[in-house]
């Protein structure tokens, strides 16, 4: 399997009427590999799809990329399906991804307070 990065953090940004965009953390980058970039992204979603997040209505850009996406250069027509709860609006929701060595990435959503990012690791 090629070399990835082990970790991958991100902040989703609410892009109103339109969708998220991914913030990566300073030290987060996507894998180089495509194969890795698509492992990665489909990980995001499935952790976006757990959280609470669906497709949105509005139509996608016209140029969508795994890389621009996990890259925070494009964005994912996804939005959260219930109103933020009591106290989640004081937070900050990340993605958050792990990936140990020789295995897949997987992803889970993480609201925290504002200015306690996620480590992006090593």
């Amino acid at each position: 399997m090629p070399e990835s990065p082990e970790r991958y953090v991100a902040r989703v940004v609410d892009v109103p009427d339109r969708g998220i965009r991914l913030a990566p953390a300073a030290g987060t980058a996507a894998p180089g590999e495509p194969t890795e970039a698509n492992l990665l992204g489909m990980a995001v979603a499935l952790a976006l799809g757990a959280a609470g997040y669906a497709h949105h209505p509005a139509p996608r850009e016209a140029a969508q990329t795994v890389e621009a996406l996990l890259a925070g250069e494009a964005v994912m027509p996804w939005r959260p399906t219930a109103p933020a709860a009591a106290g989640a609006r004081e937070t900050v929701p990340y993605v958050v991804c792990e990936r140990p060595p020789g295995g897949h990435y997987a992803c889970a959503l993480q609201h925290r307070p504002p200015g306690d990012e996620p480590p992006a690791g090593d």
